[in-house]
């Protein structure tokens, strides 16, 4: 087997390029070893591109633990005159090795200093998209099995003009915007914060998480985490309508008969609740037993307001007509139209509010007599089916006239023959 031969300075000098290194994969949450074999990728693409006629004899050598960085040329010893960089008379190289012979092989030391200042870009911008594709693969990793869920933060900064909060998750900083956050939160650095991950944008170049403390599913992730029975799936979250900083309402329902839904949601002393309404910075919360009736379920939406009746006016439409009692009027569409808009929002309804009784004329609202009855739909028919019904009608007209003549050709046909 051929010999080779190192040649090379052993005061390499290379010192503060490792603390860089090391420096570069703290920063970056890259292991070092990772980080080595993506430099001597670079450096072997910045050596091919100086020295185009060795590609394959081009070899490169990091080590941390002694601080070495040297590249080669693999060498081979001839007895001639050499005609490239890949080859060494064996003169020359006994003045290296005195132990070189023919047919053996030495590796020359590149200096990487001269290797001008292209290759050096070159390789600079290897390892830049190296590392931004390493970001890139462990964001995903992180993030990905995330989406849709809560996770806790920690506020590592506020920008005062624009208010974006920077937030810390596992190494990685996040950017809660002014519009995801809860309106009038005060958020202060070094708290820690649960957000929800609504998504992850831009995956196959540059990811971006994107979170919120607005989102409606980040009241369903904290009561997730704070009641067991919805975790489990013993207790399930049926619809949430939210206007965020002000009032959530959670429909919930029990699968066992024997668990109170909105009992299990409420907690011993309220403890469970007050978890979730101290993460939302004093968000009320209103916990609704959902019904499978859609009347039961209007009125319960409705809450804390007493409703008296509820019409379901048009299913397909999902309309509806609500009775309240007249001093709950007020109670039942909330400030600026704020309880009702939840509760349409819950049940999915469109919600029609009406006092018990009129108040100019003092009459009571006709839902609420034992008689009442909707007015029969008017069944207007569609624009096109009237369009195809005339045409028909016009066809038969058409077809009965040509009957017609038929019959009384027919006729004059029959009598010209009784004359004759």
């Amino acid at each position: 087997m051929a010999k080779k031969k190192t040649v090379s300075n052993p005061d390499t000098g290379y010192s503060s390029f490792f603390e860089a290194l090391s420096l570069l994969g703290e920063e970056n949450s890259v292991e070092t070893e990772l980080l080595i074999e993506k430099v001597k990728s670079a450096m072997l693409k910045a050596a091919r591109k100086a020295y185009p006629h060795s590609e394959e004899n081009i070899r490169v050598e990091i080590d941390p633990a002694t601080k070495k960085f040297e590249m080669y040329i693999e060498q081979e010893v001839i007895d001639d005159y050499p005609i490239d960089e890949n080859e060494v008379n064996i003169d020359v190289a006994r003045t290296i090795d005195p132990d070189a012979y023919v047919g053996g092989k030495i590796l020359k030391q590149i200096d990487i200093s001269k290797f001008g200042r292209m290759a050096a870009l070159s390789a600079k911008q290897s390892i830049k998209g190296d590392l931004r594709e390493i970001n890139r693969e462990q964001m995903l990793a992180r993030f990905e099995s995330k989406e849709h869920e809560c996770i806790t933060a920690k506020v590592s900064q506020i920008e005062p003009g624009r208010g974006t909060v920077t937030v810390i998750y596992e190494g990685t900083e996040l950017y809660l915007f002014r519009n995801e956050q809860i309106p009038g939160e005060n958020l202060e650095e070094g708290r820690a914060v649960r957000v929800y991950i609504t998504g992850i944008t831009n995956k196959n170049k540059k990811p971006v998480v994107k979170i919120s403390r607005t989102h409606k599913d980040l009241v369903k992730r904290l009561f997730e985490i704070e009641v067991p029975e919805i975790y489990d799936g013993t207790v399930e979250v049926k619809s949430i309508s939210r206007e965020a900083g002000s009032r959530t309402k959670i429909a919930v329902w029990s699968k066992d008969p024997n668990v109170d839904a909105v009992g299990a949601c409420i907690g011993a002393k309220r403890s469970r609740i007050t978890a979730v309404v101290n993460e939302l910075s004093g968000e009320k919360i209103d916990i609704i037993p959902y019904s499978e009736t859609p009347e039961e379920f209007i009125a319960r939406a409705l809450a804390p307001a007493e409703v008296l009746k509820t019409v379901i006016t048009d299913l397909e439409e999902k309309t509806c007509t609500v009775v309240v009692p007249n001093n709950q009027l007020s109670l039942a569409i909330g400030n600026k139209g704020q309880n009702a808009k939840l509760a349409a929002k819950l049940t999915g309804f469109k919600i029609d509010i009406k006092p018990q009784f009129d108040a100019v004329t003092g009459e009571e609202a006709p839902e609420i007599k034992p008689d009442f009855k909707l007015p029969e739909k008017e069944i207007v028919p569609d624009e096109d089916e009237e369009i195809f019904a005339e045409d028909i009608a016009a066809e038969e007209s058409v077809v009965l006239d040509e009957e017609a003549e038929t019959e009384a050709e027919g006729d004059e046909i029959i009598a010209e023959a009784d004359g004759e």
